[in-house]
């Protein structure tokens, strides 16, 4: 895209958003949408499937208190406790009373249930039937009926579910409800009480089951035939092996398998009894007809948006480009020097706003050029100057009053007697007046600054008449560091004036103190005076964050205009950042500390 100009970058770019954008959306939109449409399917299957066999158990479950009826009756039990080959009196009495008092009462409440039988593994047996015609049945009948029940019974005594009938003609139509049951004379398990019941009665809790056009709802047992089936031919018949398979190792989780060249997904649930498998079937297709109309929407709508936004993409870059295109023609004659001014569009927006501004720079390119060279200089020569008068103003502002009172103290010693005083003193003074007249250089060594101070306190000795010992704490190391000249003086100068005013005492001092703090370099002057008010501490304080020099008057009895001026010398050779900073406490003295950079 290098060489693409900017309607080609602007046009691919808007292509490119889009179809990422469009993607994106239709991609993770058609992925979220499927996603959540097969957990709501697997759950409505697992809740249709979960509705079956619990209805199903339940319907089961009152067969089941029924039979407990006859579990308790000592009749029931008597009569499998008969010997093998029982045929006289106590069979027939016992099964007329098993008939009356405890069959015929369950036909009244049941009348579904087609017939009810017990039997003994002593080979005795007996039949009741209700409504229908059924011979009797031979012994070797009733011994592989025997063997049968107890093949498919468990020894626990618990119910089975069998989909099985005694009578051939039934086949298919009923189920039988079988378990084994004990006698009264021990709890060992001697025989089996069965209901047989109409499988249609059954049928009917599964028929309301709606799985649209292509599903449907079937039941197998553990064998894998159908016990219930849509399709009315299937039931006996055993399911396809393989999905039988499934369906036993796919447990409660659904899984899809191919039936008649058709995909199709499976769920099941196993029932309380007889180990039967209920199981909801649906077409795959029919599961995702709700996603491939999503899809196919959401590939039509995006057609139809991508057609839409790049229309709009094309007519928004050329608004853009067609007046760049403009301005960039009329920017090439002003290279030339031909000061071209484009027409304004009757709009407004951005791209014309920048138009206008154009206009305007070209009609004073030249007159602002002009000006804002001339401004600089004037500016600069201002800056210069001011720079020069400000120096020379503070090192001109030495304090006469000082040598007035030095030289008439020089011509009393001279009148009045010939002593070495005298020498010291202009000894002292000749070389702070040629320390403060002898370079133009702004920076002097610590060292240089601290014996200017000794000279000043030579002569200052000789005005208070007494000795005057100050403390110098300065680490050598700090004695070759750079500093601004004639700063030092003044300050001490400014202690003798104001902080002892009243004279020098004997428990007087002043130390000076030098450190680094982070990259500052810092000087200390401090005494025990008598220290600032409050007030005047607050006029000092607003002076030295005016950033200019003092005028005489202006800071008059709040330490003259040497404390001010040693603050903006410093500033003028360091910067603004740098210069003094006072604490003050009445009675207590004062710290000024000079700010400088460590270097």
């Amino acid at each position: 895209m290098r060489n693409f100009n900017l309607y080609q970058k602007l046009f691919l770019s808007y292509l490119v958003v889009i179809l990422i954008s469009l993607t994106s959306v239709g991609y993770f939109s058609y992925i979220a949408s499927s996603r959540e449409l097969e957990h709501i399917v697997e759950k409505q299957l697992t809740q249709v499937v979960g509705n079956a066999v619990y209805h199903t158990d339940y319907y089961i479950r009152a067969y089941e208190r029924a039979m407990v009826s006859l579990l308790s009756n000592n009749d029931v039990k008597r009569f499998i406790d008969l010997p093998e080959g029982e045929i006289g009196y106590p069979y027939y009495e016992l099964r007329k009373l098993v008939k009356e008092v405890g069959i015929e009462p369950i036909f009244i409440r049941n009348p579904e249930i087609t017939d009810i039988f017990l039997m003994n593994f002593n080979g005795n047996a007996m039949y009741v039937y209700n409504g229908i015609n059924a011979g009797s049945f031979t012994k070797e009948q009733v011994k592989e009926q025997l063997d049968y029940f107890r093949n498919n019974t468990t020894t626990d005594g618990s119910l089975v579910v069998l989909n099985h009938s005694i009578l051939p003609e039934q086949t298919n139509q009923t189920l039988t409800l079988v378990r084994r049951i004990r006698g009264l004379s021990s709890t060992e398990l001697k025989g089996v009480l069965a209901i047989e019941l109409r499988a249609s009665e059954l049928s009917e809790l599964w028929k309301g089951i709606d799985l649209e056009s292509d599903g449907y709802f079937f039941i197998t047992d553990g064998n894998g035939n159908y016990v219930y089936h849509p399709n009315a031919a299937q039931i006996g018949k055993g399911m396809q092996e393989a999905i039988h398979q499934q369906v036993v190792e796919a447990g409660a989780h659904a899984f899809t398998s191919t039936i008649d060249g058709k995909s199709r997904m499976f769920m099941s649930r196993r029932s309380q009894y007889g180990n039967w498998r209920l199981v909801v079937s649906m077409s795959v297709d029919e599961l995702h007809k709700p996603t491939d109309t999503i899809r196919t929407t959401t590939l039509i709508v995006g057609g139809f948006t991508l057609i839409l936004a790049l229309w709009l993409a094309i007519r928004f870059g050329k608004s853009i480009t067609g007046p760049i295109r403009k301005l960039k023609s009329a920017m090439r004659e002003t290279e030339k020097g031909n000061w071209v001014m484009l027409p304004l569009p009757n709009h407004r927006d951005e791209i014309v706003e920048l138009i206008n501004r154009y206009n305007l720079m070209v009609s004073r390119l030249a007159e602002l050029v002009d000006e804002v060279y001339q401004a600089e200089l004037r500016d600069q020569e201002n800056r210069i100057e001011r720079q020069k008068a400000e120096l020379q103003s503070l090192q001109l502002q030495i304090n006469p009053h000082f040598l007035y009172n030095t030289l008439e103290t020089i011509v009393c010693y001279a009148v009045i007697k010939d002593s070495k005083e005298i020498y010291e003193i202009v000894k002292a003074m000749a070389y702070m007046l040629r320390y403060s007249v002898q370079t133009h250089l702004e920076e002097i060594t610590v060292a240089n600054e601290l014996k200017h101070v000794l000279h000043y306190l030579l002569v200052m000795k000789h005005r208070i008449g007494r000795e005057f010992d100050m403390e110098v704490d300065i680490d050598p190391a700090y004695l070759l560091r750079h500093m601004v000249r004639l700063t030092l003086q003044p300050l001490v100068e400014n202690t003798f004036q104001h902080a002892f005013a009243d004279g020098v005492e004997d428990h007087h001092y002043i130390r000076v103190h030098a450190g680094e703090d982070d990259a500052l370099f810092w000087i200390s002057v401090e005494d025990n005076g008598v220290g600032i008010e409050e007030v005047r501490l607050r006029e000092l304080r607003e002076k030295l964050s005016e950033n200019r020099l003092a005028e005489s008057g202006r800071t008059k009895g709040i330490g003259g205009i040497g404390i001010v001026n040693v603050h903006r010398r410093i500033q003028m050779v360091f910067g603004e950042q740098y210069g003094l900073q006072i604490v003050s406490e009445i009675g207590q003295g004062t710290k000024i500390m000079m700010l400088m950079p460590k270097k």
